[in-house]
């Protein structure tokens, strides 16, 4: 891994830049940021969280940013508060032991890795769907469908990091304004939806437990930490010490962007279905596009959700490829096992791909595998780890006492704990 370390230090070796303008390769960094949160959760969340209710869907819209910009923020310091050029498995090593590093680097694998099997799965339901519903053609055999979809997201992949970030940030680009389109499509077709829910206050202990079950799903649907290593990896190399203040910044416009649609998007898709009708997407486990693309007769959107689904599933899950690989390799280099790189890469596409293609056959349940396996091992990751990092390691003991370290910390055992309940309830 040091050995890896030092190449990419070769290879990278420049005068860091200054933060007199912003470049290109911020706004690159802003879109790819983006493009990695927004896809299978954020299509999901109109329906896990308008179940809920009007009034936790408000708190929750509340604490989207706060909780998006400050646990993003944190898990971008720790790397940053490492080597030049480390990833977060060396960060973890370089702070914690050898023994604790490759614990948490085996739980940063299984943070990300299940999110590449929900992409999966979200994928060849999307494809299906809208061959079924708007192309009128028969799928082929979702295991042969799986398969080929799968294997050409890979095959991009293969492209290396550099293409991924760019792919995705081109990609946002017709996916926000598809997205924006489409929730001002629904707009004449607003109908109170979860309005009708609005007069029923919730008892605190109601409202308490539905919030307590739903912030899982929340933290899945804004997450990108992934690709957090490898945008502060690159943030150091361009900017060197004034990296955290670059970071934050392109983590900040990026926050607010994806926030903004987000919720206005959510909140279109529940003011125009009723909480009958989307506890039936549910039911049919689709996304909330593809079930609006079967709902509306409108052939332009009958095309255009499953489309704006495919773009937004497949993006992000080039995104996630790229942590969920980083935590895999890391893991076989701790067993002590330092195969070529070039091999390296080849046995982590093919187990990839071999899982990932089992996984969407079988096709389990999105939204419940969002909660016991996405949201609450992200959260351990995301907030508790930075977080905890902060009151031990002296590189960043200068971030201590601040009030965002008390609130990313609650969100994160709420996550947590919320797996505990749905686990033995």
């Amino acid at each position: 891994m040091n050995d890896q370390a030092n190449s990419v230090d070769e290879r990278y070796a420049t005068t860091p830049a200054t933060l007199t303008s912003w470049s290109r390769q911020d706004t690159t960094w802003m879109l790819g940021l983006f493009g990695t949160a927004i896809g299978a959760g954020t299509l999901f969340l109109p329906i896990n969280a308008g179940l809920g209710g009007f009034w936790p869907l408000v708190i929750l819209a509340l604490l989207a940013f706060p909780m998006t910009f400050f646990a993003h923020r944190g898990l971008t310091r720790f790397v940053l508060s490492g080597r030049e050029g480390s990833d977060i498995t060396d960060v973890v090593e370089e702070h914690f032991g050898i023994t604790a590093g490759a614990l948490i680097t085996l739980l940063y694998f299984f943070a990300i890795f299940p999110i590449l099997l929900i992409y999966s799965v979200a994928l060849t339901n999307t494809v299906s769907s809208f061959m079924e519903h708007q192309l009128h053609i028969l799928p082929p055999p979702r295991a042969i469908l799986a398969f080929v979809l799968i294997l050409g997201l890979l095959a991009v992949v293969r492209c290396g990091e550099q293409v991924i970030v760019k792919a995705m940030s081109l990609m946002v680009y017709p996916f926000i304004v598809a997205l924006l389109f489409l929730a001002v499509y629904l707009v004449p077709h607003w109908n109170g939806g979860i309005l009708s829910t609005a007069s029923e206050v919730p008892a605190p202990s109601a409202l308490l437990n539905t919030l307590w079950l739903a912030i899982p799903v929340m933290v899945f649907s804004f997450n990108h930490s992934p690709i957090i290593s490898a945008f502060a990896v690159d943030q150091k190399r361009q900017y060197g010490a004034h990296a955290e203040e670059r970071s934050s910044q392109i983590l900040s416009r990026a926050h607010l962007l994806m926030v903004a649609m987000v919720l206005f998007f959510v909140f279109s898709c529940v003011l125009t279905l009723s909480p009958a009708q989307l506890a039936e997407a549910k039911a049919q486990n689709l996304s909330i596009l593809s079930y609006l693309a079967n709902h509306f007769d409108n052939p332009t959107i009958a095309f255009a959700a499953p489309l704006i689904a495919f773009v937004a599933i497949a993006k992000s899950f080039l995104g996630h490829y790229i942590g969920a690989s980083e935590g895999l390799k890391g893991l076989v280099v701790k067993t002590g096992r330092r195969p070529a790189p070039k091999t390296l890469d080849r046995m982590t596409a093919a187990f990839m791909l071999v899982v990932c293609w089992i996984v969407a056959t079988l096709n389990p349940s999105i939204l419940g595998m969002i909660v016991t396996l996405g949201g609450p091992v992200i959260a351990s990751i995301l907030f508790l780890m930075p977080m905890y990092a902060i009151r031990k390691v002296p590189a960043m003991a200068k971030y201590r006492g601040q009030a965002s370290n008390v609130f990313v910390t609650a969100v994160g055992l709420v996550a947590i704990t919320a797996l505990v309940y749905s686990l033995v309830a």
